[in-house]
């Protein structure tokens, strides 16, 4: 029998958690030849695991700072998939390097696990990491293009990548279009400090985190609608993972719904998304005094007014339905303790943007390519986007495209069929091809159109 060890039952656990569940099921019946798996599931808090498992499956109770049961699980695992904080990763890499097992998880490969590459290759290891959606699906979907444009013969002369994840047409029901699908501190501190770096013509571009929300880009995406997007704060790493060296055009972003940049970079400018300093007696600032606390001194003007002013904001102005919509004007109390500006930003968006119990969200990714044909010098432009709409706000298209894949992966792991050691993400065929393949019978497809 072959372990499983999950850690961490958060919001994109769920599908993640389902598949291997499904899959451990079929293979306790079906007696064909293929090892048996037991699926262990820890978190802080056992209860949350308890709702999302499955009566098969372990449940114990874990926490990252008291690592003793964490590393008993560890050493008694076949792969372990950690869905934790990024943070935390480096030191559950550390355990599974300890005891010889495989890490997986859907975050941001740090230069902390880069650097246990060497002793990952050692010691038969596998970590691999950037296995969920943005990163992962789009490494993907990317790198196969990629390789098939190379192997054609043509030169690929410029890409552009754009992953958002929103609330579905049919649960649309505010003026910011928007809902939190994912971690909301990420959201808030999208871009923060900065600056976004990226390559135009082969010139190196740069936007700094207060120009960052104006310099947008408009793009119709077949099937589902009108976006816009804004640079990600580091689009030259992907050079490297691409193996795109001399390329004269790269850029990298997160998709919005009109509107959304020129309204949010209102709370920039303020200085609402500032991470990096403690307000004093937060816990007893009201919604309104927050705001107040960036603007001018007038003895007669309202916050509203000076709000409007400060940012020539027009009467008939859309943003100002947005701003009041999200209740910052109101006079609730902030509730949090020693809070940064970010944090108490982050708490009045979440009783406004929480997805209710019967809302869908929607994930969106496009990507264009650029490239002269080999054969008669002339230049193409090839674009291919994905969109999923998830079920509810507990399967979520988010936990579905982030889960998924990880699951997949971790099959194609513990079936020996992804014979890798040492520091990984999925830019490599032996990945990308099977998990692309059969995401397509989950309604994960990708839709190509070409132009010259």
């Amino acid at each position: 029998m072959k372990t499983i060890l999950i850690l961490g039952a958060g919001l994109s656990s769920n599908s993640l958690i389902h598949f291997l569940e499904k899959e451990a099921a079929e293979r306790g019946v079906q007696k064909d030849g293929r090892e048996s798996w037991q699926i262990v599931l820890g978190d802080r808090d056992k209860e949350l695991a308890e709702s999302k498992a499955g009566r098969d499956t372990r449940i114990f109770a874990c926490n990252i700072d008291q690592p003793g049961p964490i590393e008993r699980e560890v050493s008694r695992a076949s792969l372990v998939i950690s869905m934790l904080p990024a943070r935390f990763h480096p030191r559950v890499a550390e355990l599974c390097l300890r005891h010889g097992v495989s890490l997986f998880t859907a975050s941001y490969e740090s230069d902390e696990i880069k650097k246990l590459d060497d002793e990952a290759r050692e010691k038969g290891v596998l970590l691999l990491n950037e296995m969920g959606l943005d990163p992962g699906l789009d490494h993907m979907s990317a790198m196969q293009i990629i390789e098939r444009i190379r192997a054609e013969g043509h030169e690929l002369t410029g890409f552009e990548s754009f992953t958002g994840g929103l609330v579905a047409p049919e649960s649309d029901d505010n003026p910011w279009h928007y809902k939190f699908t994912w971690n909301p501190t990420n959201v808030v501190l999208a871009g923060w400090p900065g600056p976004a770096r990226f390559i135009q013509c082969g010139k190196m571009k740069y936007i700094p985190y207060n120009r960052l929300f104006r310099r947008i880009e408009y793009m119709d995406i077949e099937g589902f609608g009108r976006f816009e997007g804004y640079a990600n704060r580091d689009s030259l790493k992907y050079i490297t993972k691409y193996s795109l060296e001399g390329i004269p055009t790269i850029y990298r972003g997160t998709l919005r719904r009109p509107g959304f940049s020129k309204a949010w970079d209102i709370f920039v400018q303020l200085g609402a998304t500032d991470n990096s300093y403690i307000m004093e007696n937060s816990e007893e600032l009201t919604h309104r005094e927050f705001i107040n606390s960036f603007l001018y001194y007038h003895p007669r003007d309202s916050v509203e007014v000076k709000l409007y002013r400060a940012f020539h904001i027009d009467q008939d102005s859309p943003v100002i339905e947005m701003l009041e919509w999200l209740g910052i004007f109101s006079d609730e109390k902030v509730g949090l303790q020693n809070a940064t500006p970010a944090q108490i930003l982050e708490s009045i968006l979440v009783k406004k943007w929480t997805l209710k119990p019967d809302d869908k969200d929607m994930v969106v990714m496009w990507h264009k390519f650029n490239y002269t044909d080999c054969m008669t010098g002339q230049e193409k432009i090839l674009t291919s986007s994905m969109g999923v709409t998830g079920e509810d706000r507990t399967h979520t298209a988010m936990a579905k495209t982030v889960g998924l894949p990880l699951g997949m992966a971790s099959r194609l792991y513990l079936d020996g069929k992804l014979p890798l050691a040492g520091a990984y993400i999925p830019t490599v065929r032996e990945i990308y091809d099977p998990v692309l393949e059969e995401l397509k019978s989950y309604g994960i497809t990708f839709r190509e159109q070409e132009q010259a």
